[in-house]
Formats: structure tokens, C-alpha cells, sequence
């Protein structure tokens, strides 16, 4: 007999524990690219970086970090971090030496030497934000130059670097290590629209799928409300469209958020999805009101996307083709964390809708429960030193519902998947949704 103080226990515990492991995995210091120009200026050639160096100089590596406090280095951040401006700029003049024989600026196939000209940090207004501060330098060239190289290490994270006082001045995303293809010094060769289009596509993935938890647990919390096609559809579509406005008006500049109130946009993107995941546990179809109300949370998300995109800078030739990059990297992203949920979630699906038993399915799933984390981890790590800390969230999430799946599978009652996966995986995006909120508002 269903004992239905058990079968709530059950859930309640299942998300706790879901809440507690990806609760531990977050974190708020996030990590942006830098972004930098670079120009001949009286036969020397000049670079000016913003960004946060406090990761640099802490020596942390990077290359695929989304959050410095997974970092080991992630306590000699936050003293950098907390040091005025005059301190740490002393700290960056004694690390130039390591950055500069880091950095390759290779002129006409010979190496050129790099000078400091000027550091720029700005006072602690907020030590919740990232402090962005200015580099400034130099390496001599002569007038005759034709073409440089830029090599940029990967361990220093993701460089965008725009070439300045030219016509069609080079734009260029660096990331990964390795040199650029020669550049010509006199200008030319900027983006084209097609190869903005196609570059900034991953980017749009890579915001999703691994980095952007918080649109993965949104876009599941939809998915969560009914095994119907068609709710889904109304719901994705309501959200594409009013994501895809505010993406649009924010990167064109119609729209404009300061920094220091982006919080707010957050914490309403983490009430988003709270209210998504809720609403699940109390009702099992699309009522009349939810389309309307995802679109407004979807131009919430929007512009969250769009602070995203003008970190990254945008070739200003090619904005528009660069922002449906961008745009349809997003889609594909969230098609993607709708079709991984439905291939391991299908067979406990069809089996809710007959009240069957399937032995064999539940078994299946929870093989893949077990062995998903310490199987997947090992072709993950050979993507990069920090590649796991990006993906283990997401293996929890996956082991997670396939543990659920087992045990809808495992019993004989219809609606099975509903109570026992849809409602407690709803419950803990809820509950992580809620830890968010008072992370973003509070802390």
C-alpha cells in the first residue's frame, strides 16, 4: 500500500540532500574575461587590459574557472581583493616580471620586450563585485612592422583583445594558450559578420551548458510540470521570445543595468526559479497565467544573459551577427539540458502513465546513478584542470534524477514519476532557488 507520509518524507530528503550538494559547489566570485586594446602609438606598441588581476597575481589557473573560490589560491584572492588600491597596484609591479615573460607579442617573427607604463586600481566600493582594473604596456616596434603575434597563457583565463586606431582593426577571442594568426599592423583584418556569428555560438553554449546552473535548473523546472509536449512548448516559447527581446535591447544599448544593481536582476532570476519549481509541486498542468508569468521572468533572464555578452565584448562591426551567435548558443544549450532530461527520464515516463513495474529499468538506472560520477570524471578531467569543478554540479544533478527514476520505476502506482521524480526534483530546485536569493540579496 502507498504510505503517502512516507512517500512526502522521501521527497523532502531526496531534496535536502540535493539542496546541501550543490549548495556546497557554489560560489560568488566569479570570473570574467579581460578585456584589452591594443595600438601603434609613436613606434611603440601598446596594450591596455581591464579585468581582475587579483586572480593572476594570486597565480590561479583559469582556463575553464567559473568561480575563484574553488580555487586552492582562493584565499590569497580575497586578501588581494581586500587590499586598497595603492597596496595591491604594488603587488601587480612586483608580479610584472612572471605576466611579462607569460605574454608573447611577437612582431615580424622576433619576440618583443614588454614594459609596464601604468596600473589603474580603482577604490573598493563594493566587495561583492569584481574589481576591474587597468594595465597599461608597452614594447618597442619600428616603422617598418608589418604583422604581430599575440600568445596568451591559458592559465590567465580569457583575453579579448580589440586592435585600435586603424581601419577594420582586428578583433580577437584568446583563450586556451597558442598564437594568433599574424595580425597586420596596419589593419584590415577585423571579424567578419559569419565568423562573429560562429565564434560567439559556443560562447552562447558555454553559458548554459556548463556554467549557467541557474538557467539549467529554470529551464528543467519547466520541464518538470507536465510529460505532455505541448506545456513545454508554451513555456520554452514564451521564454526564448522574451529572453531573446531583452537579450537584443540590453546589447544594442536601449537597455542599460548598472553593475552595482545587477544584483537585483539576479535575485529575481533565483525567485524565478522558485516560483517555476513551486508551482510544480501544486499542480500538474499549464494553467492560463504561467506562459504570461515566464515571460516576464524571461526578460529577467535576458538581461542577465546580456551582461554575459558585453563582458565578453562584441566587434563593432559585427554586433548583430555576433548577438544571434550568442542568442541561438543559448537555445542550443537549453535544447540540450531538455533532451539529456528526457532520454534519462522517458522510461520512467511511459511506465508513470501504465503503473507498470520494470525491474530491469529500475536497475538500469540506478547503475547509472552509482557510476555516472566516477565514470564521466575521468574523459571530463582531460578537458582541463578545472573542467570538473564545471561539470560535477551537473553529474550530481543527472545521478540525481536517475536515482529518482529508479525508484518510480521500482514501484506499482500510476503517476509514479510525478510523485516520485517531477515533485521531489522540483522541491530541490526550489530550495536551491531559495538559497540564491538570500546568497544574492544578503550575503
Amino acid at each position: 500500500m502507498f504510505d503517502a507520509k512516507m512517500a512526502v518524507g522521501r521527497v523532502l530528503s531526496m531534496a535536502a540532500l540535493v539542496w546541501i550538494t550543490c549548495a556546497s559547489l557554489l560560489a560568488a566570485h566569479e570570473v570574467l574575461p579581460i578585456i584589452g586594446d591594443m595600438e601603434i602609438v609613436d613606434g611603440q606598441i601598446t596594450f591596455s587590459l581591464d579585468g581582475s588581476f587579483e586572480s593572476i597575481v594570486a597565480g590561479i589557473n583559469l582556463e575553464g574557472l567559473k568561480d575563484t573560490e574553488v580555487a586552492p589560491e582562493a584565499e590569497i584572492y580575497d586578501t588581494l581583493r581586500a587590499m586598497d588600491p595603492a597596496e595591491f597596484a604594488a603587488q601587480i609591479r612586483g608580479y610584472w616580471p612572471t605576466m611579462a615573460s607569460m605574454i608573447d607579442v611577437i612582431v615580424d617573427g622576433e619576440r618583443v620586450t614588454l614594459e609596464l607604463n601604468g596600473i589603474d586600481v580603482p577604490e573598493i566600493n563594493n566587495v561583492n563585485l569584481v574589481r576591474q582594473s587597468k594595465l597599461n604596456f608597452v614594447g618597442a616596434v619600428s616603422d617598418a612592422a608589418q604583422a604581430v603575434q599575440i600568445g596568451w597563457p591559458t592559465e590567465y583565463g580569457v583575453l579579448v583583445l580589440r586592435q585600435m586606431g586603424v581601419d577594420s582593426g582586428w578583433d580577437g577571442y584568446l583563450s586556451g594558450g597558442g598564437l594568433t594568426d599574424p595580425v597586420s599592423l596596419s589593419g584590415g583584418d577585423e571579424m567578419s559578420g559569419s565568423e562573429a556569428f560562429v565564434q560567439f555560438i559556443p560562447v552562447g553554449v558555454e553559458h548554459i551548458v556548463p556554467l549557467g546552473l541557474d538557467h539549467i535548473l529554470f529551464v528543467l523546472g519547466l520541464f518538470f510540470l507536465s510529460v505532455k509536449v505541448r506545456p513545454l512548448l508554451a513555456q520554452i516559447t514564451a521564454f526564448t521570445a522574451a529572453h531573446t527581446v531583452t537579450l537584443a535591447l540590453a546589447t544594442l544599448g536601449y537597455i542599460n543595468i548598472p553593475e552595482e544593481y545587477m544584483w537585483i536582476v539576479e535575485s529575481i532570476i533565483a525567485a524565478s526559479i522558485v516560483y517555476v519549481a513551486v508551482e510544480n509541486v501544486f499542480t500538474d498542468g499549464l494553467n492560463a497565467w504561467r506562459p504570461m508569468i515566464i515571460f516576464g521572468f524571461g526578460l529577467l533572464h535576458g538581461l542577465g544573459f546580456a551582461s554575459v555578452l558585453q563582458a565578453y565584448g562584441l566587434p563593432d562591426n559585427a554586433v548583430i551577427p555576433a548577438l544571434l551567435g550568442f542568442n541561438i548558443g543559448v537555445e542550443l544549450g537549453q535544447l540540450a539540458v531538455i533532451a539529456v532530461a528526457y532520454i534519462i527520464l522517458v522510461s520512467a515516463m511511459r511506465l508513470s502513465e501504465s503503473g507498470n513495474v520494470n525491474k530491469i529499468a529500475a536497475w538500469i538506472y540506478m547503475s547509472v546513478a552509482i557510476l555516472l560520477v566516477p565514470l564521466v570524471n575521468i574523459p571530463i578531467s582531460m578537458m582541463g584542470e578545472n573542467a570538473v569543478e564545471d561539470y560535477l554540479p551537473l553529474l550530481f544533478m543527472v545521478a540525481g534524477l536517475a536515482g529518482l527514476a529508479s525508484a518510480s520505476c521500482a514501484v506499482e502506482r500510476f503517476e509514479t514519476y510525478r510523485h516520485m521524480v517531477a515533485m521531489p526534483a522540483s522541491i530541490g530546485i526550489a530550495l536551491i532557488g531559495s538559497y540564491w536569493v538570500v546568497e544574492r540579496v544578503f550575503l
